[in-house]
């Protein structure tokens, strides 16, 4: 049982210099919990509502005192001194106070941190780490990370169509070694952008953001990279792409401006299966946009049964958005983000749905992040097998490899790596 003493909220600043909300709550023992939340650059439209003060004297309008409002004084008096004898139900409460379906009253920002904050209380009154607590699984699985060495789209300054090139080691024998290969990789890769000449500088996600124009070229030499290491192509590493494509859905084409490349929906599909025909691709996410649901449940067709179609913009967490996927039979994953559905709680079911209906579920950071770990713990606690937390570079990404890697070290012989489990075979 856990009765709610007092609750904070401040303004604090996330990995790309713009406000987000962090929360505290305190138990009447004393037990503690905080919680700061990410926020996304390439949103889907189906999100819940993330609040913002629209204030253009202030932090260009970013700010969010109006969230920090509604739990201080919207949900705060509502809650204090009240028991609850599950996170369910304190979660359940949040929803009802919002009263939305898509969290408009309170901002998801406003009830997922309060929701984190709750959990990480919990967590503590019982004496358990954050994983441990969460855990209704009997195998201790270390995920996959899936590695942002090379950003575009909409986290780079750069002329790249596809927002994300990503490394997988799953022929890693633990997570640590899994990091130890990716992180001689991003190395290796640093090595040879210098030596054509391209820039090296990062984007939002820690991955490097060179001004190249052919995603081919991109993918060439992210493999030249990890030849270099030693590592082998397909038995120790794979690769993975987040293609975005709702960044660039226009008048119901595909316009790649970086290619100077124009797509019906059926040429999206042929030059996504092209890629995965010529490279070691296992995943691509966002292959079609976010309403294109004829052009996923095409793509799901011709390359469903070969590699994993995650769903990002597409099901946003959202557990009525993934049962129309799956009663369509459209994609086979689903990318899993906390702020795009705003409680633990909602999150849980919609990974429960991917379960039961065999979609894998790859645990996921935002572009803008804080240092809060609770991802890390998440993807350990439901056995999801993979997890996108950014590149090798920025504290706010490698905080959540460092959390995994106390993770698996506390676990010890417990500890399974998921490794090339998550491979469509």
């Amino acid at each position: 049982m856990a009765i709610i003493k007092d609750i904070k909220a401040r303004e604090i600043i996330d990995s790309r210099g713009n406000p987000t909300v962090e929360c505290d709550i305190i138990f009447s023992d004393n037990s503690f919990g905080r919680a700061a939340v990410p926020s996304g650059a390439s949103t889907g439209k189906h999100e819940a509502i993330e609040l913002r003060d629209n204030d253009l004297k202030r932090h260009r309008g970013l700010g969010v005192q109006r969230a920090l409002d509604n739990i201080l004084n919207i949900v705060k008096p509502k809650v204090l001194s009240k028991e609850f004898y599950y996170f369910e139900d304190f979660d359940n409460e949040i929803i009802k106070i919002d009263g939305t379906n898509n969290k408009s009253k309170l901002g998801a920002n406003s009830t997922l941190s309060l929701s984190l904050a709750f959990i990480r209380a919990l967590s503590a009154q019982s004496e358990k780490n954050l994983y441990e607590f969460l855990s209704y699984e009997k195998n201790c699985i270390l995920p996959v990370p899936m590695m942002n060495i090379i950003n575009g789209g909409s986290h780079a300054d750069n002329n790249v169509d596809i927002q994300e090139f990503m490394i997988a080691p799953v022929g890693a024998p633990s997570f640590v070694e899994a990091i130890r290969y990716g992180c001689e990789v991003f190395h290796s890769l640093k090595s040879k952008l210098k030596s054509k000449g391209l820039n090296t500088n990062v984007g939002d996600e820690g991955g490097f953001a060179p001004d190249i124009n052919s995603s081919k070229e991109v993918i060439e030499l992210i493999l030249e990279s990890i030849v270099a290491t030693g590592l082998k192509i397909d038995s120790d590493i794979v690769l993975s792409l987040d293609v975005a494509s709702t960044e660039f859905f226009e008048n119901n084409k595909y316009n790649l401006k970086g290619e100077k490349k124009l797509y019906t929906s059926d040429q999206m599909i042929d030059y996504l299966k092209n890629l995965t025909l010529s490279y070691p691709i296992y995943s691509i996410e966002d292959g079609m946009s976010e309403d294109d649901w004829d052009g996923w449940k095409n793509l799901t067709q011709e390359l469903g049964n070969k590699i994993q179609l995650v769903g990002d913009d597409l099901f946003v967490t959202n557990i009525d958005r993934l049962q129309r996927g799956i009663e369509n039979n459209i994609a086979n994953s689903i990318l899993v983000k906390l702020n795009q559905i705003g409680t633990l709680t909602e999150t849980l079911l919609t990974i429960n749905l991917a379960k039961k209906n065999n979609y894998s579920y790859v645990i996921s950071h935002r572009s803008g992040e804080t240092e809060d770990t609770t991802i890390a713990d998440l993807a350990v606690a439901t056995a999801s097998g993979q997890i996108k937390t950014g590149s090798l570079s920025r504290t706010d990404r490698t905080a959540k490899y460092n959390q995994l890697f106390r993770i698996e070290e506390e676990l010890g012989k417990k500890a399974e790596y998921a490794g090339k489990s998550i491979i469509n075979d």
